[in-house]
């Protein structure tokens, strides 16, 4: 009997919640899946899990022995780093991401990390809704300051600057605005967070002190990259990630606002974006994870003396 295996699948269906998504985690059958649980509960002589047709809960034996075992997979792993002197980070790699820092900055950097680490197979997940580490398999997850969770330990990685922009064609139509107290006069492209439903405020920093601009919201989107294109064809002013902007505006289809060369008394800088690493405990950070981090610490502070960033 391999034990290891049916308390690899009582974790599984413990962290995802059903017997059938910790069947399509693992590769496996349902019935598979439920055969495993069978056989563990009978190796131990004890009911671990309460399950009907249409629930299912951890016993309070069930509950004690999750509590000692959940390390378990993790630990192997490690350990079968160290005894074959894994100086080389190996096997799978899931990162989380943020859809517009994936599509514009982790997606590029990825074959050249890949190169590094041959042995590391990465798996990507592109999204803008929270998700659970442990639940969806999740190695590291990579946030901006607003998405942090407090029940994950994050670790600053790379800031960015956000440029307010705006088409040449809506600016002669609507005007330059000259402050950022002036946006509430202005058609305002706001993103909206796909979890909980509120706007990503626009953070400025005059004088040492932060602030908030008031907006008159004309367009909101959960998709940065809509939002850009957008403010491209005159919907109004965006406030968008350096590396979502510089292009459009080294091509010249929007134009910087606010900008240190524009200083006037009521100069203020957007606030930057904040980029970090995050994993759900400090055992996650094992050498695949600390290979992604330093990778990426290195390259984000080369891109950032470009003039893109």
């Amino acid at each position: 009997m391999n034990v290891l295996a049916l308390i690899n699948s009582f974790i599984r269906v413990v962290e995802c919640g059903s017997i059938a998504a910790a069947a399509r985690a693992q590769g496996m059958s349902p019935a598979a899946v439920s055969q495993n649980l069978s056989r563990l509960e009978a190796h131990l002589n004890v009911r671990l899990l309460s399950r009907t047709t249409r629930s299912m809960a951890l016993t309070d034996s069930g509950a004690r022995y999750y509590e000692k075992v959940r390390h378990i997979p993790r630990d192997l792993e490690l350990a079968s780093q160290a005894a074959a002197g894994a100086d080389e980070p190996q096997g799978p790699l899931c990162v989380a991401t943020t859809a517009a820092f994936g599509r514009h900055v982790l997606a590029p950097l990825m074959p050249a990390f890949k190169a590094a680490h041959p042995r590391i197979d990465i798996e990507l997940i592109s999204t803008d809704r929270r998700v659970d580490h442990r639940l969806e398999g999740v190695d590291v997850s990579l946030r901006i300051a607003a998405q942090l969770d407090e029940r994950l330990i994050a670790r600053r990685i790379a800031s960015r600057p956000f440029v307010v922009c705006a088409s040449p064609g809506y600016l002669e139509r609507a005007g330059v605005p000259d402050s950022p107290e002036a946006l509430k006069d202005h058609a305002c492209l706001v993103f909206r967070y796909p979890t909980d439903g509120r706007f990503l405020p626009w953070g400025f920093v005059r004088d040492g002190q932060r602030f908030e601009a008031q907006l008159n919201a004309q367009f909101v989107c959960d998709d940065i990259d809509m939002l850009a294109q957008i403010a491209v064809n005159g919907g109004g002013i965006a406030r968008l990630a350096s590396f979502v902007a510089q292009p459009l505006i080294d091509s010249g289809r929007l134009l910087p606002l606010f900008e240190a060369t524009q200083r006037r008394q009521a100069y203020a800088e957007p606030e930057p974006m904040e980029i970090y690493a995050c994993v759900a405990e400090r055992s996650a950070l094992n050498a695949k994870v600390r290979a992604l981090i330093a990778f990426l610490e290195a390259a984000l502070e080369g891109d950032a003396k470009s003039p893109v960033a």
